[in-house]
């Protein structure tokens, strides 16, 4: 039968009496016998689950944050796909976790964050080495701790690994965890610059942990009873949790490629448009959909753009801030897309509230730039936030459409929602649902969000 089809295709098969059940089985029975070469499959480090439940209590914990009112989690929530289910997050002066979460009248934000919460799936796999959307952390036995940092000379060696060394950023951002100047020790400490040195920021935190009896106890388990507690070794523990928690590599498309399933006929399409005529593999290649490398496709910028507190611009150039390249301006890291149905908004920015949508623009960038609908993002109120800056300056729109990359590729409404069926059949609900889940208490005694 598979022979049949593949020689005389659809209409030979309906001549022959043969049914389009019939043809749509033997479709799918061809997809199941030949796998995609998709190169090594991905690996992840066995764990020690005394680190692992350590991690976990830490990732919860707000004690990390400067005001201790946030945690890793505030940004990352299992309820929003690892991400927080805005297009650019409140951190620092306001309450509450995901859409609902709210500026506080008493301690405002001073911006936005400037960039989507991305999600964490498989940062644990081996070769997953690039971490943020510019690629600003990244492993690099160049350097002295292995791992290039916007820390440079200043970056402290014991990270286990560029994902250790990611999670303990956030705490040194004003805006992200570390909180307002004046309000707190590890505040003043980030903005007088003093970060990794003796007694800086990651110091100041580092104590506050160990002075918990609880955490005092599991760091004896895992480092030896009495070992100094240090940020790296948080860091190492954070990245042994997220690791563990939210490795996802058995999908409906993973046992295809593994054990011969059949997707069911939709998503089977979308695959076929994905490694084929839509192009997605050229940079969502490889086991995961990413070839970790840096591109630009006209994404609409919103918000306060990246920018230092001196500059006063509300854009966002990406890569371009990392390597000073003139080439590399507005190119932003390719996600991996393993459960990306859960991820929603989409973009460095947040832009895309769908799949549908964010599949549309990389099918045309330029015009889904030109038409954009500002409509669609999920932003928190902030009174006085300066949201549409980059979008209402025609020089700045101009300047990220001249740098895009992505070719125009005409798909027909039903191939976009093979392609959105497909990228659905990349979610592993095993680990949406989560190992470990959210505990219930964390050693701190502070509120954990769930």
């Amino acid at each position: 039968m598979t022979e049949y089809w593949r020689r005389n295709g659809l209409l030979g098969c309906v001549i022959a009496g043969l049914s389009l059940v019939a043809y749509t089985n033997a479709v799918i029975a061809e997809i199941k016998h030949q796998p995609l070469d998709l190169g090594q499959r991905p690996s992840f480090a066995l764990m020690d689950q005394a680190q692992v439940e350590l991690g976990q209590l830490l990732f919860y914990d707000p004690i990390l944050s400067g005001n201790r009112n946030i945690s890793c989690a505030s940004c990352h929530h299992p309820r929003f796909g690892t991400g927080d289910g805005v297009s650019l997050a409140l951190g620092e002066g306001a309450n509450g976790l995901g859409p609902k979460r709210q500026v506080d009248p008493e301690n405002l934000p001073e911006q936005r964050i400037p960039r989507n919460a991305p999600g964490l799936w498989n940062l644990g796999a081996r070769g997953m080495d690039v971490m943020f959307h510019d690629g600003r952390l990244e492993a690099d036995p160049a350097y002295g701790s292995g791992i290039r940092t916007p820390l440079e000379g200043d970056m402290l060696s014991g990270f286990d690994s560029a994902l250790s060394a990611q999670a303990m950023f956030p705490v040194l951002s004003a805006d992200e965890m570390a909180g307002h100047y004046g309000e707190n020790e590890v505040s003043r400490a980030v903005r007088l610059g003093q970060l990794s040195h003796p007694g800086g920021a990651w110091d100041l935190v580092a104590g506050r942990v160990a002075d918990i009896p609880e955490y005092r106890q599991r760091f004896d388990r895992v480092l030896g009873a009495g070992a100094p507690i240090r940020f790296t070794d948080i860091g190492n523990m954070l990245a042994a949790f997220i690791r563990f928690e939210w490795r996802a590599d058995d999908s409906p498309f993973d046992r295809a490629q593994m054990e011969g399933e059949p997707l069911p006929p939709v998503a089977a399409r979308g695959q076929g448009l994905f490694y084929g005529a839509a192009g997605c593999s050229q940079c969502h290649s490889g086991w995961l959909q990413t070839d970790n490398g840096f591109h630009a496709i006209a994404m609409p910028q919103l918000g306060p753009g990246k920018a230092a507190r001196f500059e006063a611009h509300a854009r966002d150039e990406g890569r371009l801030r990392v390597t000073g390249t003139p080439d590399d301006a507005y190119r932003f890291r390719t996600p991996s897309l393993r459960n990306v149905a859960l991820t929603a908004p989409y973009g460095h920015s947040g832009a895309y509230a769908t799949l549908e949508a964010v599949v549309r623009h990389h099918l045309d960038p330029l015009d889904a730039l030109m038409a954009y609908d500002r409509s669609q993002v999920v932003l928190p109120a902030l009174s006085g936030a300066v949201d549409w800056a980059a979008l209402d300056d025609p020089a700045e729109v101009q300047r990220i459409a001249s740098a895009n990359d992505l070719a125009p590729v005409a798909l027909s409404d039903g191939e976009i929602a093979d392609l959105v069926a497909f990228l659905e059949a990349l979610t592993d609900s095993t680990a949406a649902a989560g190992r470990l889940g959210v505990p219930d208490t964390v050693p701190s005694g502070l509120p954990v969000e769930q």
